[in-house]
């Protein structure tokens, strides 16, 4: 497996979203290669700020493992995460992260802000743009049809 195929997975995620009428962001947790858990925004539906792709992924893989924390997993997500969402990547000690788009608005990676993971106790490897036209596209459509 690679990274192209789990960001595909996310987009499958992210497209559930859409049909829903939330921001369409998907998002997966894998580990060994095997998805342990996948999650879409459901912010509008759960009226949950904190209910973004990420965070409902990472919820569902620590449920699933009986942990808080998921060391040996990486997270694959359609756009780059915002601050609370590379928070709790932090927290639950997330090996790697990989994400597609890039988030002019609200990324906290590379786009409005640069994470202080150098004054954290946990560094996430990073891996940006994978599948990035596509997710980007994705975005783009969703908010073509809300205009």
């Amino acid at each position: 497996m690679n990274d192209q195929f789990f960001m595909r997975q996310a987009l499958v995620e992210a497209l559930k979203s859409s049909r829903v009428g939330e921001v369409p962001v998907g998002a997966v947790v894998t580990r060994e290669n095997q998805i342990l858990s996948r999650g879409h925004n459901l912010a509008i539906s759960k009226k949950d700020p904190t209910a973004h792709a990420e965070i409902v992924a990472i919820r569902r893989a620590c449920s699933t493992l009986k942990s808080y924390r998921l060391p040996e997993c990486d997270l694959y997500v359609t756009l780059e995460p915002c601050a609370m969402c590379l928070g709790a990547l932090v927290q639950a000690r997330l090996g790697r992260l990989v994400y597609g788009a890039l988030d002019p608005k609200g990324g906290a990676v590379q786009s409005i802000m640069n994470f202080p993971f150098e004054k954290t106790n946990h560094r996430v490897e990073i891996v940006g743009g994978v599948l990035a036209e596509e997710c980007s596209k994705v975005l783009k459509e969703f908010f073509q049809d809300k205009r």
